[in-house]
């Protein structure tokens, strides 16, 4: 049986912060991927917003890891030649009755250290954006957007640069420990292909039922997975906006919001269906929907026309109903599993934050080091401990 140090599971934005982050500390690293790519998932199927940090509980794992993460994505960007635009977004209420929730916004968002946030009133906003509809607003200027997949190029290309070696079309059937190390278990082969000392779980959509699958991973341990698909539609020509738009959000997300690509093009979505099973089909007919909301905000959307786009799926851990869970990294003075680290429910922000949530993982599995490449991270101790931004 093969050995090695690090093995981290998945590919993703986030899998690829943290076998970076890994590298860059010296140790040896294994990214192991089902599909034939990496970032075939959730990290592509997404706004590729940078986002600012507001909409999270103080505090939160949500709301340390955006604050921090945005900062450091900005930074990695500028540095790594990622292509990237911090334009601002609008958070804007279409009745006075929504106004009290801008306020609330505005509030949290000072509260988690993002204090270049203002509530401004509908003059202003239609200042920045002539042909926006609204009675107030809140003004994001640090909220932009990034090419996702350059972004996860140079992770990967960054990580292989310090030893890490990925390997794609490899499926974790299950993990074990066993004397001390976790052994992986590979689809279709009856003994385990390798062990390591440390094993992070990063499998996104599949991280709940890797859990469920893996022996002596405590039952009690494992969130309820919910799948929550967004489907998203493109505005077929140019739309006058620089900003991008968001309504108040509702349960689930953050509502039907108009975002541009770094080419301008604008897309709506993601809206919140509620799926039992991962598919990325757009169904046209919920096109209706989209236009209902968008006029909300934007009037002129009438005689433009909707095309369906792609879709994503949020691994959610909180249902319908329920309050949106927060990130968790749970490591084994958490579930007692020795070498393992399990990331869960790591929907949005976790673009934003996937530098921030690395610098966690690698101080689990690096206490004592708690710096890479010179730079000193926030977050040292067990599981994460959290300063003010």
């Amino acid at each position: 049986m093969e050995e090695t140090d690090c093995v981290v599971v998945g590919a993703g934005v986030v899998g690829l912060a943290i076998a970076r982050e890994l590298s860059l500390r010296g140790r040896e690293v294994l990214i192991l991927e089902q599909h034939t790519s990496h970032g075939s998932e959730t990290s592509s199927r997404n706004s590729e917003v940078i986002h600012s940090g507001l909409h999270y509980p103080r505090g939160s794992l949500k709301a340390v890891t955006c604050v921090r993460g945005r900062e450091l994505l900005y930074d990695y960007c500028r540095r790594h030649g990622v292509d990237y635009r911090r334009c601002g977004k609008l958070i804007v209420a279409s009745a006075e009755s929504q106004i009290p929730a801008l306020e609330t916004m505005l509030r949290a968002a000072h509260d988690n250290g993002v204090t270049d946030v203002r509530l401004i009133g509908a003059d202003e906003a239609r200042l920045r954006e002539p042909e926006i509809s609204c009675v107030a607003a809140l003004h994001c200027p640090s909220t932009g957007i990034v090419d996702s997949h350059g972004l996860m190029t140079a992770l990967l290309g960054e990580a292989e640069r310090h030893g890490a070696v990925l390997s794609c079309r490899t499926s974790v059937a299950s993990l074990r420990t066993v004397a001390g190390r976790c052994e992986i278990l590979i689809d279709n082969e009856p003994d385990a292909a390798l062990a390591a000392r440390w094993v992070v779980n990063a499998a996104g959509l599949g991280a709940t039922a890797l859990a469920a699958r893996s022996p002596g991973y405590p039952r009690q341990h494992i969130p309820i997975a919910h799948l929550a698909k967004g489907n998203y539609f493109t505005l077929s020509g140019r739309a006058p906006f620089t900003h991008l738009v968001y309504p108040v959000p509702e349960p689930g997300g953050l509502g039907i919001h108009l975002t541009l690509d770094l080419a301008g093009q604008a897309r709506f979505g993601p809206d919140v269906e509620w799926v039992n099973e991962v598919n990325y089909d757009v169904d046209a007919s919920r096109a209706t929907r989209f236009y209902d909301a968008i006029r909300t905000y934007w009037p002129g959307i009438e005689g433009r026309t909707l095309q369906p786009a792609y879709a994503g799926v949020r691994p959610k851990i909180s249902g319908p109903g329920e309050p949106n869970a927060d990130f968790r990294v749970d490591g084994p003075e958490t579930h007692g599993v020795p070498g393992l680290v399990s990331l869960f429910g790591i929907e949005s922000p976790g673009l934003s934050a996937a530098l921030a949530i690395a610098e966690i993982v690698a101080n689990l599995i690096d206490p004592l080091r708690g710096r890479s490449a010179g730079r000193t991270s926030l977050f040292t101790g067990s599981p994460w401990s959290p300063q003010a931004p």
